[in-house]
């Protein structure tokens, strides 16, 4: 009797050890789960990150971005409405907007130059009465049934999210108190766009997923955090995850200069050298900026942004899923309105330590792509993820795993893959 488990989504073909999460390779290969995450996750009952409400500070701003692997715009309209569309003609499915940003009174198909508002409804189609006589769009053409698709769209602090789904629970809910408060802390005034940066990576989005919600790898991959005291054992830190498990929010304060406890922890590894010096230390001057003392966080809000602050440095990171092996981290980089010009010059300075080839951020790229090319021919294997205890809780340190076991326990339950 053949007992092999042919269903690619069926729970057996995850492991289940007594502690910890077995995650199988093919997650991070598989077209089928590429395609059921595009359903169920990004046009799915969730909330996705499209932009800063500084983005879009004028009447008629607009930006092209993606939900998944979806085309979407998003616009403020003269009335200082924003709106979320999806970025594909109802006339023969072209993208409407192929710039990445602009202002403009309306959007305007170039295939047929079908014309839309800055809501999506349809203005203007050419021809459509014919011309002498001849073609033209048949009698019962209403130009109301033809907009863009509209999506739900709202707003906490200064992040834009958008939803396809009428299901998914308000913003604000689906968030929950702890991403809403850190959202509102590092957004507690208006901001300004200082840049972007894209970074192609050759790896499933999901391993940028779980590498965002692992401090275990910080001070081991990471050798600048730990060599230039970003990053060291004194410090006070924890690892938080809301009570859905969607979203985790890794932060640490700062610590002492006593180099001794880093120099015995690190004794058996290659993370640590105190003798390494920087020939620029300004990189790393900086100032005081909030009253809590916290000087690091990575927070993932699922399912595709990061909201980092680093020293001074404050960006957040956007994931684009382009299938299972490639997606595309996008990096905007803000500061205050109200910064003066020394604040700015030391944002941009400091930008140096993230982005695609930042000081701390450059390895994870390649720790992606290291996995990637290492399970994608081992997709009846698995990962075994348990640091820090093997749930998915809050731990009062950085040396866990427990968000990347939180992040799977809410994946499979979006997929349909019960335990």
């Amino acid at each position: 009797m053949n007992t092999r488990v042919t269903d690619v989504f069926d729970h057996a073909r995850w492991p289940q050890p007594d502690t910890g999460c077995a995650v199988p390779y093919e997650v991070f290969t598989s077209p089928d789960y590429y395609a059921r995450e595009q359903e169920r996750i990004f046009r799915g009952d969730t909330w996705s990150f499209v932009g800063l409400t500084a983005e879009f500070s004028d009447a008629g701003d607009y930006k092209s971005t993606f939900i998944g692997d979806t085309p979407v715009i998003i616009t403020r309209d003269a009335d200082g409405k924003l709106h979320a569309l999806q970025n594909r003609c109802a006339h023969r499915g072209a993208l409407v907007c192929r710039e990445p940003r602009g202002n403009a009174d309306s959007l305007q198909c170039v295939y047929h130059q079908w014309t839309y508002d800055l809501a999506g409804n349809l203005r203007g189609v050419p021809f459509r009465k014919g011309v002498r006589g001849n073609g033209g769009m048949p009698e019962s053409f209403q130009m109301a049934d033809f907009g863009l698709d509209k999506l739900r769209i709202d707003t906490v602090g200064g992040m834009v999210f958008a939803s396809f789904s009428a299901a998914v629970a308000p913003l604000r809910e689906y968030l929950g108190p702890m991403v809403v408060d850190s959202i509102e802390r590092i957004f507690n005034r208006p901001v300004e766009v200082l840049g972007d940066q894209r970074q192609a990576m050759n790896g499933n989005w999901k391993l940028y997923a779980e590498n965002t919600r692992d401090p275990y790898h910080a001070s081991l991959l990471h050798l600048f955090h730990t060599t230039f005291g970003l990053y060291s054992t004194s410090q006070q830190g924890a690892s938080l995850i809301d009570d859905t498990h969607k979203h985790s929010m890794l932060y640490t304060k700062a610590g002492t200069t006593d180099t001794k406890l880093d120099e015995q922890t690190y004794r058996d590894s290659r993370s640590f050298d105190a003798d390494f010096t920087l020939a620029d230390p300004s990189v790393l001057a900086g100032r005081a900026e909030f009253d809590d003392g916290i000087t690091l966080v990575i927070m993932s809000i699922f399912p595709n942004v990061v909201v980092q602050q680093i020293s001074n440095t404050l960006a957040v990171r956007q994931t684009v899923t382009r299938g299972p092996a490639r997606f595309e981290l996008v990096w905007t980089h803000f500061g205050y309105a109200d910064d003066d010009d020394d604040m700015r010059a030391i944002r941009i300075k400091q930008s140096n330590l993230i982005g695609p080839a930042g000081y701390i951020s450059m390895e994870d790229g390649e720790a992606v792509e290291i996995v990637q090319r290492a399970v994608v021919r081992d997709q009846d294997r698995h990962s075994y993820i348990a640091m820090g205890g093997g749930t998915a809780a809050n731990t009062p340190h950085l040396v866990t795993e427990s968000a990347i076991i939180g992040f799977w326990e809410n994946y499979r339950e979006l997929l349909g893959i019960s335990a």
